[in-house]
């Protein structure tokens, strides 16, 4: 990650405020909105002791490059906190859900994954340093806030952090269009970390060797695969339907 954020939506720009406002350097808002969505988001910047400024809508899209800003950009640290792996396996219990991407290289889905795992009350997404899209704006964008509250660890070598997991006893359930069970047929109480690949291409040969078990989402019409942040919705809140957990988010 380079050294600064560019945050862009009123999702990422209001969950930083709200969560470390002393981490916004700038915050630049286009004038001419003057709707009540706008004037919230003002008066919050206001509260939290950062002085918005205003700037012309080209300004703004320059800040983002290819994503959508919706009138409010700041420019922030890249990170609250730094997390490692060994950090999120020295906290592993009953109820630790974990989500291994592999390969996601779409920003736009790896922030949908993102803000699909947040909202499943996943412990921690790793991913690769390598072949994967990185937390640009258009990431942060998509993934809509998650960022905050989620931890992100980029690791080296995905097989060797899976064999790690795997020690920490988790056990990793792959999810495979090729597998003969249902991801309804596998018992997901207890550690677990869902493992993804992306759509198209399903996990790579590596990665799939090291999953404890494969499974499948069944599919009743036509087309052959899912978006991945789709399938690992289906994957997340079956395991959280499983284990009898209460709803953690609201759709919106």
């Amino acid at each position: 990650m380079s050294a600064h954020a560019v945050l862009a939506g009123f999702h990422a720009v209001t969950a930083r405020l709200r969560n470390a406002p002393e981490t916004v350097e700038a915050l630049y808002y286009d004038a001419s909105r003057r709707d009540g969505r706008m004037r919230q988001l003002l008066e919050r910047a206001h509260q939290a002791g950062v002085r918005p400024i205003a700037a012309e809508a080209a300004r703004l899209q320059s800040l983002v490059g290819q994503a959508r800003h919706q009138g409010v950009v700041a420019l922030c640290a890249a990170s609250l906190r730094v997390h490692s792996l060994d950090e999120v396996l020295d906290r592993v219990d009953q109820d630790s859900l974990l989500l291994l991407l592999d390969g996601i290289t779409d920003p736009r889905n790896l922030g949908a994954c993102l803000r699909t795992a947040e909202a499943a009350a996943v412990a921690a997404v790793v991913l690769p340093r390598d072949r994967s899209a990185s937390l640009s704006s258009v990431a942060l964008k998509a993934a809509s806030g998650a960022i905050e509250s989620l931890p992100v660890i980029p690791v080296v070598n995905l097989a060797r952090s899976m064999d790690q997991i795997k020690q920490a006893g988790v056990r990793i359930v792959g999810a495979d269009d090729t597998a003969p069970g249902s991801l309804y047929q596998v018992d997901l109480r207890g550690p677990v970390a869902w493992a993804l690949g992306a759509e198209g291409h399903g996990l790579r040969r590596l990665t799939r060797e090291r999953c404890d078990q494969l499974a499948s989402i069944p599919m009743a019409g036509q087309v052959e695969s899912l978006n991945v942040s789709v399938a690992a919705g289906i994957c997340l809140f079956e395991t959280r339907r499983q284990r009898g957990l209460q709803p953690v988010s609201q759709i919106g």
